[in-house]
């Protein structure tokens, strides 16, 4: 589980998130990470696990694991960073590790697009 400092709840907050972050890929994931207008006390970190992903089971599968594999890397995570993860299809069948691979090279994809449009 996010600690509940860390969750994002509000809609505003993914789409500021979303529309307004830069985003980095993968097979199984995409990553939207922003500079929150008000920041808090650390990063805040929402979920994003549709339908698409399969049953309610295979869905809350796939929210779990991500849980735990941000929850690992809230310390690496700027304290003003505001981050969407969103599942696509194929993480319900990555093996673990390779889905928290995916993660690191996402977050790292966008906090370099978000420091080269900072600079611009």
């Amino acid at each position: 589980m996010l600690p509940a400092a860390h969750r994002m709840r509000r809609p505003a907050e993914f789409e500021q998130a979303v529309r307004r972050g830069a985003r980095g890929g993968r097979d199984s994931l995409v990553v939207h990470l922003a500079t929150r207008t008000d920041p808090g006390p650390g990063p805040v970190v929402g979920l994003v696990v549709s339908k698409s992903i399969g049953n309610a089971v295979t869905r809350n599968k796939v929210k779990r694991r991500l849980r735990a594999l941000v929850r690992g890397r809230l310390d690496s995570m700027p304290a003003d960073a505001g981050v969407v993860v969103r599942a696509l299809a194929p993480s319900a069948t990555r093996p673990y590790a390779d889905l928290g691979a995916d993660l690191d090279a996402a977050l790292e994809t966008a906090a370099r697009r978000a420091r080269r449009s900072a600079r611009a």
